[in-house]
């Protein structure tokens, strides 16, 4: 089954733009990378040369390079040695604009990654490389090849990208409603389906299951199957984590947190917070420097996203990393039933993190808004669930997360106050409206909105 993936345009557009740079696409496990970038290779080149230095192929390519690479002081120098391993590797290799050469789980050696520069400057062919685990290459024997690299971070499916997998139909309808030309009332169609995927998440082969069998159990069993592959392969680049329930708990801890109705954290920082929660709850044997490289790892691997907090909407005291979100609402939705979460709590959590994931792709290059993470705020004893700034226009929007007719009061205060320039109230049952500055759409209509 083919999933229309948008960010497949970014790839034709790397292709087209004629900017010598190595295409370097991170994304968690199973988000479809692999797939996307040899559908995209197929179609775009006429020759593709592919070597997962995970498996067979990495260790036949590994055992080339180091033929090609090979030397004895006194004798002649091979003349250009990476062009020979490729040639030891595919006899039919040639290097030319028109081939492709794919090199996935890159992370798996420090010696390949740090030729990427080599690979841009002295090949005429395209190179690609990707990897699950990219948080690896910010181990010290790792060079980070700056100019040569063009990043493209691929995510789970997006609602827009599920809702067209769904219906195409009511995709088509979805789209006219964003254009205001549409004569049909589909709102609670589009809800309807919004609270599948909120439900599911966005894994393609969750995403597959569902549509196939249309059962949502069905889609956790293949959603647990890909956390179980992450945690029990992710174990192996550390040395002092032994047993994988360390994420597990960590992840806990995280739906905790994110279910607490405070002023973000008594730390300001989400590692001291975690750390905090984990000893006391589960394991005292958890030590602060293990909780906080299991953190990093989890950021890095795409599996949690960062929150800075913006203390009394001061853009000064901006504090990074005092919260944080899962990258995939299926996830989020798993370990917070896991929890204990009610009904109505679960899904205001699941409402917020879909904003988060939202606004995080807006900081993507090229970004639509500013700050490094996207971040919410305190002012005046209250709390508003996000601040976004739009890069284009510098106008600044609180966003609030509510159902039902809740109000914003922190919100409307800061907003009166001339600490932004708009409000944005996203809600599930809502047809939107305008009154001057404040700002009301769907929660589901989220995606083609522009700051």
């Amino acid at each position: 089954m083919y999933l229309k993936r948008n960010v497949y345009e970014r790839l034709i557009n790397w292709k087209k733009s004629g900017i010598r740079s190595t295409l370097e696409v991170g994304g968690a496990r199973q988000v479809g990378k692999t797939y996307l970038i040899n559908k995209f290779a197929d179609e775009y080149f006429n020759q593709k040369i592919y070597i997962n230095l995970f498996e067979l192929s990495g260790k036949q390519f590994m055992e080339c390079y180091e033929q090609a690479v090979s030397w004895k002081p006194g004798t002649k120098r091979p003349e250009r040695p990476l062009h020979e391993a490729f040639l030891l590797y595919e006899p039919q290799f040639q290097d030319t604009d028109d081939t492709v050469i794919i090199i996935d789980e890159i992370q798996e050696s420090a010696e390949i990654y740090n030729r990427i520069r080599e690979f841009t400057r002295q090949f005429k062919c395209h190179f690609i490389v990707t990897g699950s685990y990219l948080g690896r290459v910010y181990e010290p024997e790792f060079r980070y090849s700056s100019g040569d690299v063009t990043k493209l971070t691929i995510y789970t499916l997006s609602y827009e990208e599920f809702l067209q997998a769904y219906d195409e139909e009511l995709y088509e309808d979805y789209c006219k409603v964003t254009k205001g030309n549409c004569e049909k009332d589909v709102y609670a169609d589009l809800k309807a389906i919004y609270n599948i995927y909120c439900r599911i998440g966005g894994y393609p082969k969750v995403v597959e299951t569902y549509l196939i069998t249309k059962d949502e159990q069905e889609a956790q069993g293949e959603l647990v199957k890909i956390i179980d592959t992450f945690m029990n392969e992710s174990i192996r680049y550390f040395t002092d984590i032994l047993d994988n329930r360390v994420f597990t708990q960590i992840f806990l801890s995280i739906c905790r947190i994110l279910n607490r109705e405070k002023k973000g954290l008594a730390e300001d920082s989400i590692s001291e917070e975690l750390q905090k929660i984990v000893t006391k709850d589960y394991s005292s044997k958890i030590t602060k420097a293990v909780c906080n490289r299991a953190i990093s790892w989890l950021y890095f691997s795409g599996i949690i996203g960062f929150c800075a907090k913006i203390t009394e909407m001061d853009i000064l005291e901006f504090k990074p990393a005092s919260r944080c979100y899962f990258m995939d609402l299926g996830v989020a939705n798993y370990y917070l039933r896991l929890t204990g979460t009610d009904a109505r709590v679960l899904a205001g959590t699941l409402n917020e993190n879909y904003v988060y994931i939202n606004l995080k792709k807006r900081q993507d290059f090229p970004p639509e808004i500013t700050f490094e993470t996207p971040a919410f705020a305190t002012y005046k004893g209250g709390e508003i669930d996000f601040v976004a700034q739009s890069l284009k226009t510098d106008l600044r929007y609180l966003i609030e997360v509510k159902a039902g007719k809740g109000t914003a009061a922190t919100a409307m205060k800061a907003l009166q106050s001339g600490k932004a320039g708009k409000l944005l109230y996203l809600k599930g049952d809502t047809k939107g409206g305008k009154d001057k500055n404040v700002e009301t759409i769907p929660i589901y209509m989220l995606e083609p909105y522009r700051f």
